[in-house]
């Protein structure tokens, strides 16, 4: 009898006492900051062949960031305002970050926007082929940098909403690799006329034949705003190279910051504390310019294109912003691979050719023409390791895959990894985790062209293949049921 009085007390105070509510729904969050990462005055711009030293600054240069938190990963989105930086400079900046954060280095993503009108991030001999260098000055400045941008971004994490979406801008984007008619390809630095395609022919010349491969007119971005609030930032990717034309010896962001600021002041308090921040990486563009060679356009004030095609860019976006589908959470998580690369094989011709022109060139005080340029990076070239490390990095974000590369990629690569992904959204971003050089696809090895060129390019003809080998199967691996 006790055990049944027992047992039925037992069940009324089951009864009675209120059932553990289920754990709370992990909430998405999101913050974004910028941080200035612009050189001293006098400092060595570079984008050209000569670095040249810089006589003012135009508009600062920044790394602009943006962290997202699932609940249980986060990760951060970097893209800076720099021709590229060295594999080194993201080490450094992802080991700080991780230190001050705890955002593992792994989903972390650094990348470059490829302006022409910066100091160099990429160490004192950029073309060295060292896979790991002792920072400059310049190189640890901006690794810290961006470490604190990523730190204020966190500190600023708040409940978020997020969205995928795309805009087309086909308008602004053309291939600058081209066939040209028969007799007429010139003469290389190398000597001989063996390309079959010329980089930048003259724009409006009755040569021109063909461009030599496609265009990527999409800009893909990632938006998170307050709960049916004030937009946090627009993360945006495009496949435009540089736009160009800015004042004589100026430090300049080029068409990717003034695009951010164009951005930001279409947004309903994009000024208010805190401001809203756009990011624009490079996607795809190793071979695409604003130069319409068919049509060549006039000549412009400095500045006059930029803002041109920055403000139409991000007009494009701000409007495809209202149409976007709205969640309340997006999955988290990271791939991040150290890939096996061999360096270019330098044959034993083209070094006896690259001895030879510096030998002349040391015969001649003060001569320093793109042959002697080229020889020298042949020799260095040679030197290299058989192979080296390759960052490759895989980001997913709900639906949404974003796979990156250290090079300026060709665009057909950026579509073939949207075509063969098995997420349900993907792009690209270039120049991410290092600077490794033109990456052409196999076929465009075979075309020749100055982006194939030994000095230019860096890497074995089958990179291209082995790089998005991976990224697809890291692409699988995070996102396996999508599409």
């Amino acid at each position: 009898m006790k055990h049944i009085l027992r047992l039925t007390l037992v069940l009324l105070l089951w009864c009675i006492t209120p059932a553990r509510s289920a754990e709370p729904a992990a909430t998405f969050r999101a913050g974004a900051a910028t941080s200035n990462i612009t050189p001293d005055i006098g400092a060595d711009i570079i984008g050209g062949f000569l670095p040249f030293p810089a006589t003012h600054v135009h508009d600062e240069l920044h790394a602009r960031c943006l962290v997202l938190d699932d609940g249980k990963t986060k990760i951060a989105l970097v893209v800076c305002d720099l021709l590229g930086l060295h594999r080194s400079v993201s080490v450094e900046a992802r080991k700080l970050i991780e230190k001050a954060t705890g955002i593992p280095a792994a989903n972390v993503m650094i990348s470059g926007t490829h302006t022409h009108s910066a100091a160099s991030a990429l160490g004192e001999s950029p073309r060295g082929f060292q896979s790991d260098v002792e920072l400059s000055d310049y190189q640890r400045f901006v690794a810290r940098r961006i470490a604190d941008g990523v730190q204020r971004a966190a500190n600023l994490l708040r409940p978020a909403e997020i969205a995928f979406g795309t805009a087309e801008a086909a308008e602004h984007v053309f291939n600058r690799r081209w066939f040209l008619k028969e007799g007429t390809m010139p003469v290389t630095p190398f000597g001989g006329t063996k390309d079959k395609v010329k980089m930048n022919p003259p724009a409006g010349s009755p040569n021109l034949v063909e461009p030599a491969g496609p265009t990527d007119p999409t800009i893909s971005f990632i938006a998170v705003r307050e709960p049916g609030g004030r937009m946090i930032s627009v993360f945006s990717a495009y496949s435009l190279h540089y736009v160009g034309g800015v004042g004589n010896g100026h430090i300049s962001s080029d068409y990717y910051g003034a695009y951010c600021e164009a951005l930001k002041k279409l947004q309903q308090g994009g000024d208010s504390d805190p401001p809203f921040v756009a990011l624009m990486a490079n996607g795809t563009s190793g071979d695409i310019n604003n130069i319409n060679f068919r049509t060549p356009r006039p000549a412009k004030p400095p500045y006059e294109q930029i803002r041109f095609v920055a403000e139409d860019v991000a007009g494009k976006v701000n409007a495809a912003l209202a149409n976007l589908t709205w969640k309340s959470s997006a999955a988290l998580d990271t791939r991040y691979r150290e890939l096996g690369v061999k360096w270019r094989t330098m044959e034993p011709d083209l070094l006896a050719w690259a001895r030879e022109t510096e030998a002349k060139a040391a015969r001649i005080q003060g001569k320093t023409d793109i042959a002697t340029i080229y020889a020298g990076r042949v020799q260095r070239l040679a030197q290299a390791s058989p192979e080296t490390k390759a960052p490759v990095q895989v980001l997913r974000i709900g639906d949404v895959c974003i796979g990156t590369a250290p090079c300026e990629t060709f665009a057909e690569i950026g579509l073939d990894y949207k075509k063969r992904s098995p997420a349900a959204h993907s792009f690209m971003v270039e120049l991410a985790h290092g600077y490794f050089g033109y990456l052409p696809t196999p076929r465009h090895f075979e075309l020749g062209g100055y982006e194939t060129w030994p000095g230019t390019n860096y890497l074995e003809p089958q990179a291209s293949v082995k790089i998005i080998d991976a990224l697809l199967e890291m692409t699988a691996e995070l996102a396996p049921k999508a599409k």
